[in-house]
Parts: structure tokens; sequence; C-alpha cells
């Protein structure tokens, strides 16, 4: 899956217990009629993955969804999700993509070796 749009904020990277797991998080604010402000996590070595970008690029971002079950000290099932980013890419101003269009040449002229009578070779 991927989300498109601007980044809100971008969080320092943060590494929790002594397995040295480390996080960081980032608000992507999205381009639709009533826009998201999606909380996306990169986590290990991907949070270097963030490290060029500044708030107000326009970007696309590949993500996964994750979810978990916790059961409280009651008993009770919790369910949280999770955004969790895998790649991100800086898009245009126009947010068309970062692959310039190709220009339509004017002067298409036909190859000259063709000819108008080719044999009907076709076995139908």
């Amino acid at each position: 899956m991927e989300v498109t749009g601007k980044i809100k904020k971008i969080d320092e990277t943060k590494t929790f217990g002594s397995s040295g797991f480390r996080k960081r998080e980032m608000v992507v604010t999205t381009d639709e009629q009533y826009p998201q402000m999606l909380l996306i996590e990169f986590v290990q070595d991907k949070t270097t993955l963030l490290d060029t970008y500044k708030e107000g690029d326009q970007v696309k971002v590949n993500i996964n969804l994750r979810g978990r079950e916790w059961i409280n000290p009651e008993g009770e099932a919790k369910y949280f999700n999770s955004i969790v980013g895998w790649r991100i890419e800086k898009l245009q101003a126009d947010g068309s993509g970062a692959i310039p269009p190709v220009e339509a040449v004017d002067n298409f002229q036909p190859a000259d070796n063709v000819s108008d009578e080719e044999p009907d070779d076709l076995p139908f």
C-alpha cells in the first residue's frame, strides 16, 4: 500500500529497551477532499530513510498495516493498529511523481521502407 501527501512532522529517532529497538515517527497529511493526518512509524534500519526529508516535502510512502492483540489484567482483549513505512520518495511540487513527463514529438515521419502491399502469410 502507499500514502501520498505532505510531511507535517518528523520526530527524532527513539531507542527503547536493552535490545536497542529504534523507532522514528512522522505525520503525513494526505491529499484528499478530506485530508487525513496519518502517523507513520519507521523502525530499526528504516529510521534513517527520513534523514533527507523535511517538513513540507511532498512524498509517497510505501506502508504496511500492522495489528496486534493485548490482553489487559482484567482479561479483556484490546486491539491496536499501526502504520509502518518501509520506503519513501519525494514527489515533485505538483505531486505527479519524481519522473518528468515525456514530451510529444511533433515531427513524426513514417518509415520509407514499408510497402503498401504486404504479403498475406497469415494461416487463416
